[in-house]
């Protein structure tokens, strides 16, 4: 039977706590009738700075570090949902929400929701929680629908949770009790019920029902909320994954044209992106014309690396590695946005599918027939150098003193721009820059005149970079 339900518990940051949350995952009456359904995970590692004052700057941000990365490990076990038992960590919980996949279900939406089907709004409500969440905003924020009551004896409060003859510690009778109980008998005068803000106080809730006292089981109402809502669908920035190094160049410059087409005006509205510059591929070319080392299992470990990573889709700022590209993308589970399909569009929308266009290129794509292959789809006629200019295109890229080597004026450009005649003198209409290093002797120039024609350059590069910013904006 498929496992429905994979939950996932991060200990250590209330020892006690997270263990009492477990447990009440496991007896809940909806797991036990279905006991198969679910995968309970609970990880509990030696948390550092355990004995910092939870006041102190050093302990939330240790406490980051250490839930950031168990919530990855529970990424790899592909956990459906993550349990965050410890309110001072919900403070960050947007942070982490950011960075990880799985949902992290709140502590504060599973309260609200109990308050909403168990009181009216404005009822009185007593609160028991530490200095941090008392002096932060959080509390108010979420219950401003209610009046929250806070107690006089607030140093009371925090020597019967945080002791060393205290609830955390495991003493759940004695003075830490005696004094709890005090405290809500003082605020029960006042309120509705009783609100622990502090999870260890879960596991003196019984005894202090029994005392009489209406005080809410924090961990339970967790476990009930997390056990009976759907995974959440948050929403987390696209991640753009780059096949990188087919040429390094090629890869920057790629770069460079999304976030200039990115309409943004501050650093956090720019895509994410996630590069591996990968120069040891095997020559793509080299491949497709004399047969050497075939560089399709490098390119996929590449994809997949870029998919472990958290890509949403991935792209190949190189022209003549897509003529592997079908081969791999069947063995990925995110897409490969695919350079010569789009350009290819980009052609017809602008000019028609009735267009001659010149094609510069390796002479592995062009041998490949990949572009050929994907023009000729949409109706366009397609114009190839000659041996004599084709060779220039090679020189140019591949030179001693070629693009591939750093230069991008001087010899290779004049190699170029003979191709780019050849192909004009031959009816192009439009050039395409089928190589993503030949638009590096092209920066931001739309075109060519040639006697009283002007021909567009088409690079495919910054097509690439305008649909990677436009499936990313739809996101």
């Amino acid at each position: 039977m498929e496992i429905k339900e994979r939950l996932a518990i991060i200990g250590g940051l209330g020892t006690l706590a997270g263990g009492d949350l477990f447990f009440k995952l496991l007896k809940s009456p909806k797991v036990l009738a279905n006991q198969l359904n679910y995968h309970f995970t609970f990880e509990q590692k030696p948390y550092q700075q355990m004995d910092v004052p939870l006041h102190h700057k050093e302990d939330i941000q240790s406490r980051k570090f250490y839930a950031y990365n168990i919530c990855k490990r529970f990424e790899e076990q592909n956990m459906t949902k993550i349990l965050l038992p410890c309110f001072a960590s919900h403070s960050f919980l947007n942070e982490l929400q950011t960075e990880i996949t799985i949902p992290i279900i709140s502590l504060y939406d599973a309260i609200l929701e109990h308050l909403k089907t168990t009181l009216q709004k404005g009822a009185r409500i007593g609160i028991l929680t530490s200095n941090f969440i008392k002096d932060s905003s959080v509390l108010h924020t979420y219950f401003k629908d209610y009046e929250l009551i806070f107690p006089k004896q607030q140093d009371q409060l925090m020597d019967a949770i945080y002791d060393e003859k205290g609830i955390k510690n495991g003493v759940l009778n004695g003075f830490p009790l005696e004094h709890i109980y005090d405290i809500c008998s003082e605020l029960e005068h006042q309120c509705e019920v009783i609100l622990p803000c502090i999870t260890e106080i879960s596991l003196v809730t019984d005894s202090l029902r029994k005392r009489g006292i209406k005080v809410i089981d924090i961990n339970q109402v967790y476990a009930d909320y997390a056990l009976n809502n759907k995974d959440k669908k948050h929403s987390r920035p696209f991640k753009l994954g780059i096949l990188g190094g087919v040429g390094p160049s090629a890869t920057v410059d790629f770069m460079n044209k999304v976030v200039k087409n990115t309409s943004a005006k501050k650093d956090q509205d720019h895509i994410k992106m996630i590069v591996e510059q990968n120069p040891q591929i095997p020559d793509r070319t080299a491949h497709l014309i004399h047969n050497d080392t075939d560089p399709t299992i490098a390119m996929f470990s590449t994809c997949k690396q870029l998919e472990a990573e958290g890509a949403d889709a991935i792209a190949i700022p190189c022209n003549t590695a897509h003529a592997f590209v079908n081969s791999i993308q069947s063995h990925l589970s995110v897409p490969i946005i695919n350079m010569l399909d789009t350009t290819a569009k980009h052609i017809v929308n602008l000019f028609g599918s009735k267009v001659n266009v010149g094609l510069l290129a390796t002479t592995g794509t062009i041998e490949s027939k990949v572009y050929h292959n994907v023009l000729t789809s949409y109706g366009i006629h397609v114009k190839i150098p000659d041996q004599e200019h084709q060779h220039l295109v090679m020189k140019s890229i591949y030179g001693r003193e070629g693009i591939k080597a750093g230069y991008n004026n001087g010899a290779c450009k004049e190699y170029v721009l003979k191709a780019i005649q050849h192909l004009i003198d031959s009816n192009a209409d439009v050039i395409i820059l089928g190589c993503t290093e030949l638009p590096l002797l092209f920066q931001d120039q739309e075109f060519l005149v040639s006697g009283h024609k002007k021909v567009p350059l088409i690079d495919p590069t910054l097509i690439l970079a305008k649909e990677c910013v436009r499936i990313a904006e739809q996101v």
